[in-house]
Parts: structure tokens; C-alpha cells; sequence
């Protein structure tokens, strides 16, 4: 799976940003590596610096100096609609207004083509979801709205996810969706009685890794509108009910480790996950592991829950990310043994207990378990901190078709089968949402069908053609 995209925004007086930006993109790279891009405000001037690849490759030390201003939004891209090729890189730039705006967007809207044809717009032809909204933003605005007010109109008829971040002259805005699908949170430059400045990052830890104390996470449906003088914050669109719906999947694999959500640790949910599948799904073993690097947090919990020795036995190649996988088996086999290698004398001769996230199509976990077996381990007893991957999702994650979800076409015993695994077992829903410790407040329609917003396609059945 690939998670949408990361987002920051900045707003610094009398500070050049650019590298504020940069280490806050960088502590994010894992929300997207297709693209990084970043716009900055300066002398009544919109600047926009974007390209494909890592935040490192695209930002050196002298394109970040260029980029002068105390006001700053940054992206990290994975595509999940429209184009991967550089055109569909954020921020979105249109020239509409004073001195334009741009835009960068975490999410997925579910309604783009009525939303383009509303407009007299082909969205086939547009980049993004990201680049429709931009163009009926500028629409409002050359109607005579401001950005705000335009926001509220656009954004009103607008359904899925989005988490976004908005520059223009002097300010800058920050929305979540009204079912707040993916994360936002405010963080403060400064301290509370000196303030220099303000931050609205994806994840926490964007905000510690230049300084800033979290404030708290933004609101779903609120609006917060920064500029040199503060902050203001307004509801801009009606939530939708009484809990928002934080994809659950933030917890399980996407969100870094060291990121809080709505008041938890990641980290800490991630071991309470294993250790909570340990008492519903326990094996007669000798080393529990995890796939690194979401799958070790539930290892550990699987770990210390069941007495097993806790062990390392493989070797994540830190240069490599999260791996796109290839529709030839060769090739996906490849690209497990570039990013992972195992450790053959913690392995050789013992009873593993494999500790992973999820397993989408299964063919990344079968490469997995046959190297291990290579490396000579007796038995692999898999052990899945998620519960079956059972429905696409239409709000942020590039999930295949529910034709190609390996869980949705064939039961666990048909899946042990085709991975090669000696056991298989997930972790019950039930058991998933105490280890995160919420009510009803997370979006987990990819593991149940209920989807809590309004879809692009009719849904069907197990098997069934969409």
C-alpha cells in the first residue's frame, strides 16, 4: 500500500522558512516519495519549487536559499489520482487573485467528476484532484471571492478525504475534511508567551524535528488561517457526526511510530496490537520477529505478551522505500530481496513467529516467507497486527481493486496455502480497536465494507467485478 502524501505549513516572521520546510518534509518522506515540492511567499511574489523524487534530492542548499520568504507550504507526493509524472508534483500553483495561490493536498476526493462536470470541466484532463481544486478555487476567486470565502464554496461540494494546506499574499490556510480521514496537527515556533511563528504538519513529528511543540491536531471541517500577526480558526464545514474518522491504517502502517493521534503513541498501539494477538493467536515458537519497520513494534508487544525471546531476523536496507510492487513475480521477488535480507544464524533451524502489518495482495509476503525458509527456518507462523485487508480504499490509499485483495477472494486457510506459511492468523477487529484505545473514531471501511462517505463506484461482492 502507498499513503497519499505528507503536508507542512509555515509561518515564520522575519525568518527565511525554506530550510524549516525542508527538515519537516524530511521528517514526512515516508508519506510520499514520488515527489516533493514546496512555495514559498516573498515580495508580493509566489515562488514554486517541485520535482520528482526524495525531499533531499530535490532541494539543495542553494535552491532552498533562493527560496526566501517567512511564509512556506511543502508536499510530499504518492499519487492516488491522476498522473506519477512530474506535471502532477504539489503545491498546485494558479495565478487567480493579487498574486495567486497554491495548494497542496493530502487525501482523495471521491466526486471529481461531478465536481468537473458541475464546472464544464473534463476531468480526464486534469493532473489531479489537487489541480480541480485549483482550478474552481481560481473560478470563485476571479468571481470575486476571496481564498477563504472560495475555500467554503468549493470545498462545501467536495466529498472524501482531504487534509490541505493553502498560500496566498501573506497567509496561509489549513482544512480537514469534516470526517477528518487523514491527519493535521498545530504545532507553535517559540513558546507560548514569546511566540516566533506556527507550523501545520501531517504528523508530530514534523513539528518536533524543527522545534515546535504540538498545540493539538486540527479540527475535522475546521479551517486555520495563519499570518505574520496569528492565528484564527473558524469551522469552516459542518462535521460529519458526533467522532471523526482517522483512517485506522495511520495506526497499523502509515504514520511514523513516534507520531501521537488523537492523544495515543503510534508505537504504544503498535505493541499493545501484538500483544493482544499473542493471547488470541498463540504458537509454540522459538523467536518472535517483525517485517521491519511497521510489522517490529507488534513483534515486540507479540514478544513480551507470550514469553517468546524477541529477535531481529531481517535486514531492512535503509536507501530503499516503501516498495512499489511490480505485476511480474520475478521482479517482485527482486524487489523483496533489494530491501530486505535475512539473518541466517538468528533464523537457521528455529520455529519463527513473523510479525507483519497487513497483507494486501500476498505475494510480497509469500517472497518473504520463502527467503526465509531459504535461510533455513524450521517452521513461519505469520502473525498479522491488522485484520484481513478485505475492501479498497477510496480516501488517501492506493489499494488495488477488491478482485486483486487477497483476503476478499479466499479464506485464511486458502491464504496460508499460497503464501507457504505453517500458520496463518490476524488480529480480530474487536482486538485492533482496544489496543488503539478508541470508540468508534476511526475510519475502517478497508476491513469491514463500511465505508462512512460516499463512494466512486457501486460496491459488490467478494469476487465480484466492480
Amino acid at each position: 500500500m502507498k499513503e497519499a502524501c505528507g503536508v507542512v505549513a509555515i509561518v515564520a516572521p522575519g525568518r527565511d522558512v525554506a530550510h524549516i520546510c525542508y527538515d519537516a518534509l524530511y521528517a514526512l518522506q515516508h508519506r510520499g516519495q514520488e515527489s516533493a515540492g514546496m512555495a514559498t511567499f516573498h515580495n508580493h511574489q509566489i515562488t514554486v519549487v517541485k520535482d520528482n523524487g526524495l525531499v533531499s534530492h530535490v532541494f539543495a542548499d542553494a535552491t532552498l536559499r533562493a527560496l526566501a520568504g517567512s511564509i512556506v507550504i511543502g508536499h510530499t507526493r504518492y499519487s492516488t489520482s491522476g498522473s506519477a509524472n512530474w506535471t502532477a508534483a504539489q503545491p498546485v500553483y494558479r495565478s487567480a487573485g493579487s498574486s495567486g495561490f497554491a495548494i497542496a493536498h493530502n487525501g482523495n476526493l471521491t466526486n471529481t467528476t461531478a465536481l468537473a462536470e458541475d464546472a464544464g470541466l473534463q476531468f480526464t484532463s486534469m493532473l489531479s484532484d489537487s489541480d480541480l481544486v485549483a482550478e474552481l478555487l481560481a473560478r470563485e476567486v476571479e468571481a470575486g471571492h476571496t481564498l477563504s470565502g472560495a475555500l467554503g464554496i468549493v470545498l462545501a461540494r467536495a466529498e472524501g478525504a482531504f487534509s490541505m494546506v493553502i498560500l496566498e499574499a501573506g497567509e496561509v490556510h489549513a482544512v480537514r475534511d469534516p470526517y477528518g480521514f487523514r491527519p493535521l496537527c498545530l504545532g507553535r515556533l517559540g513558546t507560548e508567551d514569546a511566540p516566533e511563528g506556527w507550523i501545520v504538519a501531517s504528523e508530530s513529528p514534523a513539528l518536533d524535528v524543527v522545534g515546535a511543540t504540538f498545540v493539538r491536531e486540527i479540527d475535522p471541517g475546521e479551517m486555520v488561517s495563519i499570518t505574520k500577526d496569528g492565528l484564527t480558526s473558524v469551522q469552516l464545514l459542518e462535521p460529519a457526526g458526533d467522532k471523526q474518522k482517522l483512517c485506522i491504517f495511520e495506526f497499523v502502517y502509515f504514520a511514523r511510530p513516534d507520531t501521537y493521534l488523537m492523544g495515543h503513541q503510534v508505537h504504544t498501539t503498535r505493541r499493545r496490537m501484538g500483544e493482544l494477538l499473542a493471547g488470541q493467536s498463540p504458537v509454540d515458537a522459538d523467536i518472535v520477529m517483525g517485517v521491519p519497520d511497521s510489522g517490529v513494534p507488534a513483534a515486540e508487544g507479540y514478544a513480551k505478551a507470550s514469553a517468546i525471546p524477541f529477535g531481529y531476523g531481517l535486514v531492512k536496507n535503509r536507501y530503499i522505500g516503501r516498495t512499489f510492487i511490480s505485476p511480474d513475480q520475478n521482479k517482485r521477488a527482486a524487489s523483496v530481496r533489494r530491501k530486505l535480507n535475512p539473518l541466517r544464524e538468528n533464523i537457521e533451524g528455529q520455529r519463527l513467529v513473523v510479525v507483519d502489518d497487513s497483507i494486501v495482495r500476498g505475494t510480497t509476503t509469500r517472497a518473504i516467507v520463502k527467503m526465509l525458509r531459504d535461510a533455513g527456518a524450521k517452521e513461519v507462523h505469520l502473525r498479522i497486527s491488522s485484520p484481513p485487508f478485505m475492501w479498497p480504499c477510496y480516501y488517501g490509499i492506493d489499494t488495488p481493486t477488491r478482485d486483486d485483495l487477497l483476503a476478499a477472494n479466499h479464506s485464511v486457510a486458502e491464504m496460508n496455502d499460497f503464501i507457504g506459511s505453517d500458520s496463518l492468523e490476524f488480529i480480530s477487529l474487536e482486538n485492533l480497536r482496544t489496543a488503539i484505545q478508541l470508540d468508534g473514531e476511526c475510519c475502517d471501511a478497508c476491513l469491514t465494507g463500511s465505508y462512512p462517505a460516499p463512494t466512486p463506484v457501486v460496491l459488490g461482492t467478494a469476487g465480484s467485478r466492480w
